[in-house]
């Protein structure tokens, strides 16, 4: 087995107390006190989670929009200078290879953030799909990334910053150039949690500094555990859960990332899947207890598998078990049904993906 990565944050985890873990080739936090404490701190105040694994990508080229035009299944001739979008890398049989964020500098300069369990996949697809001649540097062991996230966030990051209006003007995947605590960050108003965040990248060997000042300003270190429970309560997918390489972004509902308009890479395929539906679409699955449901968990309605779950967590905020599964597409939301957990059938509902949306 290969020797695991750290990143440029593994110092401060250890020191924190952290209960490391490995996870995409990495060393990484789970959680530093409790799981629960991690995800109420980003629900009711600010947390941040160190996403460094998380691959940074830099393109640039005369014709780097017309390439990521063909790679990538949302419309990027809609983004404007400074702005991003959540997207997908298709394949040519109509499957993800992975899901991603892409940002806009400028015509001739984008950037994108990719998984870090697919970072050489990804790499190798881009470079095989390059007939742009676009040039792609890969700034992963040079940066840092920290995700800051909660209702509170904005307004601490504020604090530390040495211009205040960027933050107030970013929208949605905004871009932010700026310094937090007295670090130099590129950084988006984006996140993985359902709540108001932004997502800071700065150089490596600052990364401890930037660490440092969101803890004294309150900010809660949240691990791999609690970023997992507020993904499933905001109802955001998983790749290799919700997404994989043999299955259509349609079934996972992701209709909405994908472009009606452009043709790109296997989209004849995504778009036979959109116009005939798929076998099996995603679903959201409400237990009556505080069981947690497993990938692989049956779902049952009338004592008959109609799917399994393939994400599941304890949820703190609603006080049961949670979870996504692909059921057949004929059962719809509100059906009563069970979750299969060690031979009992704990009674569940079907629900909405989004357990969790924070009001505007």
């Amino acid at each position: 087995m290969s020797e695991l990565k750290t990143t440029p944050l593994n110092d401060a985890h250890i020191a924190a107390g952290a209960r490391m873990v490995p996870f995409a080739g990495y060393s990484m936090p789970v959680q530093y006190t409790s799981i629960i404490a991690e995800s109420e701190a980003v629900r009711t105040g600010a947390g941040m989670f160190d996403v460094s694994h998380m691959a940074r990508l830099h393109l640039t080229g005369d014709r780097v929009e017309e390439y990521l035009e063909w790679v990538t299944t949302n419309d990027v001739s809609k983004l404007t200078d400074g702005k991003g979008q959540y997207s997908m890398l298709p394949n040519a049989n109509g499957g993800v290879v992975d899901d991603i964020i892409v940002y806009r500098v400028s015509d001739k300069d984008f950037h994108m953030v990719v998984n870090a369990s697919n970072h050489v996949k990804d790499v190798a697809h881009l470079d095989e799909q390059n007939k742009f001649g676009v040039v792609m540097t890969d700034n992963t062991e040079s940066t840092a990334m920290i995700a800051v996230q909660g209702p509170k966030a904005a307004d601490i990051i504020k604090s530390l910053c040495d211009d205040p209006a960027q933050i107030d003007d970013a929208g949605m995947f905004g871009i932010v150039n700026v310094e937090v605590g007295g670090v130099r960050c590129f950084g988006a108003r984006s996140g993985y949690t359902g709540e108001d965040g932004f997502e800071l990248v700065c150089a490596a060997d600052e990364a401890v500094k930037l660490w440092d000042a969101l803890v004294a300003a309150g900010v809660v270190p949240g691990g791999l555990g609690s970023r997992d429970v507020l993904r499933v309560e905001a109802g955001l997918p998983l790749y290799g859960h919700e997404l994989g390489d043999d299955l259509s972004p349609i079934s996972a509902g992701l209709g909405w990332v994908i472009s009606k308009t452009k043709s790109f890479l296997g989209s004849e395929h995504i778009n036979e899947a959109r116009e005939n539906g798929t076998p099996q679409k995603l679903q959201g699955v409400q237990l009556d207890s505080k069981r947690r449901p497993e990938p692989g968990f049956p779902v049952l309605v009338d004592g008959l598998k109609v799917g399994e779950i393939c994400s599941g967590v304890y949820s703190p905020m609603l006080e049961c078990g949670i979870g996504f599964a692909f059921l057949n597409s004929d059962v719809k939301i509100g059906t009563e049904c069970a979750v299969e957990i060690r031979g009992k059938a704990e009674p569940a509902k079907v629900v909405s993906k989004r357990f969790f949306k924070r009001e505007s």
